[in-house]
């Protein structure tokens, strides 16, 4: 057993654990506190079973003009995982099952905090598989589950750690239903966060294709299309955006990932936001994932992070 492991072995696997009156302990070694501190470890999933269908708006309109290039797709996902690799950020490697076509977006069914994680419930009848498949990864690897969602539809795109203990949920009324989001909240107001429930168009699928956090007080936001509660907030809160086009954002040009120590994994086309990020010292490790992102979800789709720390 290496040392990875004797510290993990320190979190047992449960399938509840959250406190119902809060006050729920942290985690020794599994969690996030926020989305920028340093990712040392990541759920990937493969996407050998992927199959183009119709999840978004944005799905539905390479569908009927440019359907996905599998193949490529399939190359441009193995560069993904090079550069998580290549940061030193240990990749968890889900199980890809042929009845899942959607599993390599494994941040939708799960999402993590603190406490352990969270598991989901999914809007297509094909994508609810993913969330026992998420609880049997978890078991395996031995991350503890905080709780399940159970009020109705919620997935993790609309779960935003903005600062550690300040939340972001994203409500469009489809992907994420308002039974079920107020039900998340209530779990962490209860445990003391400060929670910000907003609600959007379901047009913008999730609240991580507008609100992506970059790095300490730094955020990309798309301000064409988020709320403007949402970013009235942000600013309330010091947190200086960085403006990603209309253009971009609707591509997928917002959905990052940060790894912490001021890098950044992006979307290659997503040439305003590296820019702004380049100027401000960031290292940012550029993409192309044209062809896996027609199918409906971009780079902070299909990680699910594990375990952040300090720098």
């Amino acid at each position: 057993m290496n040392v990875m492991d004797k510290t993990a072995s320190l979190d047992s696997f449960s399938l509840q654990r959250r406190g119902s009156g809060g006050g729920t302990a942290r985690l020794n070694y599994w969690g996030s506190p926020n989305e920028y501190a340093v990712l040392t470890d990541v759920s990937l999933c493969r996407p050998d079973h992927l199959r183009h269908m119709a999840t978004s708006s944005l799905s539905r309109k390479y569908l009927r003009e440019a359907p996905c290039d599998m193949p490529v797709a399939k190359r441009q996902y193995e560069e993904l995982a090079s550069a998580y690799e290549h940061f030193g950020v240990r990749i968890h490697w889900m199980d890809a099952e042929p009845e899942l076509p959607m599993q390599v977006y494994t941040r939708d069914s799960s999402f993590m905090t603190p406490y352990g994680a969270v598991i989901t419930n999914m809007f297509h009848w094909w994508r609810r598989g993913e969330n026992f498949a998420a609880i049997r990864h978890y078991e395996k690897i031995g991350v503890p589950i905080y709780d399940m969602v159970t009020a109705g539809v919620f997935e993790g795109g609309d779960f935003a750690v903005i600062e550690e203990g300040c939340v972001l949920i994203g409500c469009g009324g489809e992907r994420t239903q308002e039974e079920a989001a107020r039900q998340v909240q209530s779990w962490f107001d209860r445990e003391g966060w400060e929670t910000k429930l907003t609600f959007f168009d379901p047009f913008y699928v999730h609240i991580d294709l507008m609100v992506v956090m970059i790095a300490d007080k730094l955020a990309a936001v798309c301000l064409a299309t988020t709320p403007p509660d949402v970013v009235a907030w942000l600013r309330a809160r010091n947190i200086e955006i960085i403006d990603v086009p209309f253009e971009d954002t609707m591509t997928l040009g917002c959905n990052v990932v940060s790894l912490g120590k001021d890098r950044v994994i992006a979307p290659a086309h997503s040439r305003t936001l590296i820019a702004a990020l380049k100027a401000r010292g960031f290292e940012v490790a550029e993409i192309v994932m044209d062809e896996v992102s027609k199918t409906g979800g971009g780079i902070h789709c299909m990680a699910q992070e594990l375990r952040r720390v300090p720098a």
